[in-house]
């Protein structure tokens, strides 16, 4: 399965979920998680897709330590089977 797919995968279940599963982009700071998954009750979470077997580049690793460090949850999804255990983690208090 390619990562597009697996995003795609994730977007509708965060939806199913009532939430939103949102196109993360910023400019000018690079390495940045891939979806800012946005759940009911304000629960939130960044996720980096990855093709199957892929893992992040040092840069994505770096943004990932600085965004847990700050108290944000950050997962890197590269199997459709993680997708479920992913939102009900986010959703958890």
């Amino acid at each position: 399965m390619r990562e597009r797919e697996i995003e795609q995968k994730f977007t509708r279940a965060v939806k199913q979920r009532g939430g939103l599963a949102l196109k993360f982009m910023s400019p000018g700071f690079d390495g940045m998680p891939d979806r800012l998954a946005l759940l009911p009750d304000g629960k939130m979470g960044f996720v980096e897709v990855k093709a199957p077997g892929k893992t992040p580049r040092p840069l994505q690793l770096q943004r990932h330590r600085l965004l847990r460090e700050l108290g944000f949850r950050v997962y890197v999804l590269d199997d459709q089977r993680q997708i479920g255990g992913i939102i009900d983690d986010i959703q958890s208090p």
